[in-house]
């Protein structure tokens, strides 16, 4: 299997290394060359130094031929646009796209774009917490009357 990750910060370097350790073809494309540390010394896959918006690009790590692309820069719109490509210009099966607003994860997943919103997870865990809490601390005071 061979995927495509954009962006190489701590989430897409983790993807990266998880699915190259599974024996995938990956490569990664980031702007900045520094990025390839983020690997580590074991990394098998390729790595291109650029802007994940230049088709060129994007070609040249591979994109016709993925069966998946992860786009996790640490910009939404740079994330969408890459996406966008990639699933209607490249005709990649899958492409999974990181958006931080939950607003805009939302509008894009009703489009039919695979995404994770890692703000709405948090905020979803942090309120189940408090919930989860303050239900316990309920239960505790009913059973102390």
């Amino acid at each position: 299997m061979r995927a495509l990750v954009v962006g190489c910060g701590r989430v897409g370097s983790s993807v990266a290394r998880r699915l190259d350790a599974l024996g995938w073809d990956v490569a990664v494309v980031d702007e900045k060359e520094e990025a390839l540390g983020r690997l580590g010394e074991s990394w098998r896959g390729t790595f291109l130094v650029g802007h994940g918006m230049d088709a060129k690009l994007l070609e040249q790590a591979g994109v016709e031929g993925a069966d998946a692309v992860v786009v996790s820069t640490n910009g939404d719109n740079t994330n969408i646009v890459v996406g966008q490509v990639a699933k209607q210009r490249f005709e990649v099966p899958l492409v999974v796209v990181r958006i931080l607003d939950p607003i805009r994860a939302q509008f894009y997943a009703q489009q039919g774009m695979k995404v994770v919103c890692p703000t709405q997870t948090a905020i979803d865990q942090l309120t189940d917490s408090v919930l989860t809490f303050a239900d316990a601390a309920g239960a505790l005071e009913e059973a102390g009357r």
